[in-house]
């Protein structure tokens, strides 16, 4: 594939995850969303089901979406990302550039459609929150390390299922996983698990002329930045090439 042909891939599969994971945030805490008020685990259903269309946009490039993904098969020590992409600076430049200004596109989508609701929305905190994940309780080293265990367990799935031959492996099995990790993990931090996800739409928010917004909450924009990279570092380390292949048999 050229480098614009992965660009386009990673940008629309990632455009489309966050419009519509922005979106279900926004259905459930926006004053008078059909949906609002109908919790977690619609949230969680809803960035599952954003990551399988996603996903299967960006099929031909492998669908990371996600940086953490990137650079957890960079340190797995694989030689490409899919079949005929290899990994250099420049593919990797190209998959990082499209994960983010695809999230912030699909940020501003997301607002498009909502420009009513949140014009109408009274509450900085809920807003900025349809937008970008924070802390229930704000200890930034305890938060990091949230973000980098469950993008931890998202990366080694993604690893270990390319090696699975018994089960088959798509975009609705990474939807299925992040449902789970929303479910058991994202409580204390919102569970960026995907630095594109989180800063993209920040920096959305920063911009876009929302009335009463109140500030991004800069000061803890670094954490579902480093959490999940460090996360997806530690699983390519953990589950590359050498101990994927220590591990075929039991699979």
């Amino acid at each position: 594939m050229s480098l614009g042909a992965i660009f386009l891939s990673e940008f629309i599969g990632t455009a489309i995850l966050i419009t519509l994971g922005v979106g279900v945030v926004a259905t459930n805490l926006l004053t008078k969303s059909k949906g609002r008020g109908t919790g977690w685990l619609f949230i969680n259903f809803g960035w599952g089901l954003a990551v399988y269309l996603g996903v299967y946009f960006a099929w031909s490039t492998g669908g990371h979406l996600n940086p953490a993904v990137t650079f957890g098969m960079i340190a797995a020590g694989k030689a490409e990302f899919m079949p005929g992409i290899a990994i250099t600076f420049a593919s990797t430049m190209v998959y990082i550039v499209a994960q983010f200004l695809g999230a912030f596109v699909g940020a501003i989508i997301a607002w498009l459609v909502y420009h009513d609701h949140y014009a109408a929305h009274d509450n900085q905190a809920e807003i900025l929150g349809t937008f970008a994940t924070g802390p229930e309780i704000r200890n930034p080293l305890w938060n990091c390390i949230t973000e980098a265990i469950a993008t931890f367990v998202l990366v080694a799935w993604v690893l270990v299922s390319g090696y699975t031959q018994n089960v088959a492996v798509g975009p609705l099995a990474v939807a299925l996983v992040i449902i789970s990790i929303g479910a058991s993990l994202g409580g204390p931090t919102g569970y960026a698990i995907n630095p594109a996800r989180d800063l993209g739409p920040r920096i959305a928010h920063a911009i876009l002329p929302i009335k009463g917004k109140g500030g991004s909450d800069w000061s803890y924009a670094w954490v579902p930045i480093v959490g999940p990279i460090i996360g997806g570092i530690l699983a390519g380390l953990l589950f590359g090439e050498g101990t994927l292949h220590l591990l075929a048999p039991i699979m």
